[in-house]
């Protein structure tokens, strides 16, 4: 029964929590042949990115998200897609700030270039200050590069500055330059060793048809960078569909009021959301979801936190920069897929020297059946210990999920 006034909503909150996992390619079987180009191509266009991260503690956070949903997968096989080894594939991903630096489809970057034209006023402050009182300094850098590219940073022979206290970053002026050139996209990343970028000409790092290609409106570009993010998303809110590019939010809720407008999206009200959602069109309904996985802190499906709470009632925040006397679950800790729901978080880590994949704390959702969770949990552990090499996995007694996981280990 509906109360006077108050309209019904237009989706259950289930109905859209299954919408968003289907849209982020959740829910479907993982191969049980070989995992090919193929497979990992549609999981990385389905998601529209993958977000880069410099923590090693467990494995690259671009590899993860690929790993949640194909199960084991070789990882050169992305390695040669994104161009960061030898091989017969041709680059089909390139990296740019996106959702923070990300790796992005070729076709992509073009619809990021508003971003490059606005390098002096909106990357950070220290790049800016070397663009706007050092310009003979990003000519040089530029020169450098030109003549010696691939380059690190480490190349560009810049006298490195004394650490000042606070900083978090010891930058060299040729550094600070090499990235606002980056941002601006006037060099990219034509590979990493060790994770180190390897800068170069964006000519020489995009093929000529990209490079070539016109520099679309702002306003077109970034329609479709929500459309990009309607589709990986499924249903979102306005803020949602913003920050999967960081659009300034100005911008974001002009471009979702035109896509409404256009009948592209579809506005809706979800049980339970304190904000208006949009629907996107295709976005597929499944009766249900059997998904397991282990979600990197960077994954598309939590790294907006607010939605996070507000699509699984999960309260997640990452404390990698919180002093470890006050951390609350762990340094590195990845929420738990199970079904249609978050049931618990694990922190992982994995012990290359010893070979093992080190669970340092473990715990569960108030509502979740610990057993369950940890049986299902353990199977996840085994797998993702096998696809890192790793001879098998060790769990602490820290957290209330921990005892149950460490016996449904050793069961198993």
């Amino acid at each position: 029964m509906v109360k006077c006034g108050v309209p019904s909503a237009d989706l259950s909150a289930a109905t859209a929590r299954r919408i968003a996992l289907a849209a982020q390619g959740f829910g479907l079987p993982r191969p049980t042949g070989p995992v090919t180009a193929r497979h990992v191509r549609k999981v990385v266009d389905t998601m529209g990115l993958l977000q880069l991260d410099s923590v090693n503690v467990l494995c690259r956070s671009h590899y993860l998200p690929v790993f949640a949903r194909l199960g084991r997968y070789p990882r050169e096989v992305l390695d040669r897609l994104t161009g960061h080894t030898a091989g017969r594939m041709q680059r089909e991903y390139v990296e740019y700030w996106a959702h923070e630096a990300s790796l992005i489809p070729l076709a992509t970057h073009p619809l990021l270039r508003w971003r490059m034209a606005r390098a002096a006023e909106e990357s950070w402050g220290g790049m800016q200050r070397v663009a706007r009182e050092h310009p003979q300094l990003l000519a040089e850098v530029r020169r450098v590069v030109a003549e010696h590219g691939p380059i690190r940073s480490a190349d560009v022979l810049i006298e490195r500055q004394a650490k000042k206290a606070g900083q978090m970053w010891n930058w060299h002026a040729g550094k600070i330059a090499l990235e606002y050139l980056f941002w601006a996209g006037e060099v990219g990343a034509a590979r990493r060793v060790n994770f180190e970028r390897r800068y170069d000409l964006i000519e020489r790092v995009l093929p000529a048809a990209i490079v070539d290609q016109p520099t679309p409106a702002r306003e077109d570009a970034q329609r479709e960078l929500v459309r990009i993010a309607a589709r990986a998303y499924g249903v979102a809110t306005e803020p949602d569909l913003g920050d999967y590019f960081r659009l300034p939010r100005a911008d974001s809720k002009q471009r979702v009021a035109e896509l409404v407008e256009a009948g592209e999206l579809l506005p809706v009200a979800v049980a339970g959301w304190d904000a208006p959602g949009y629907l996107w069109p295709a976005a597929r309904r499944p009766r249900r979801v059997q998904a397991r996985a282990l979600l990197s802190p960077f994954d598309p499906l939590v790294w907006f936190r607010d939605r996070a709470k507000r699509l699984f009632g999960f309260h997640y925040r990452i404390e990698i920069y919180t002093p470890a006397a006050q951390r609350v679950h762990g340094y590195y800790v990845l929420p738990f897929l199970l079904g249609e729901t978050l049931v618990g978080r694990v922190d992982l880590k994995s012990d290359r020297q010893a070979g093992v994949l080190r669970v340092q704390s473990a715990w569960a959702e108030p509502d979740a059946c610990h057993d369950e969770v940890a049986a299902e949990l353990a199977l996840e552990l085994a797998e993702l210990a096998g696809w890192l090499d790793l001879d098998g996995v060790q769990v602490t007694d820290r957290g209330d999920l921990a005892p149950a996981l460490a016996a449904a280990l050793n069961h198993g």
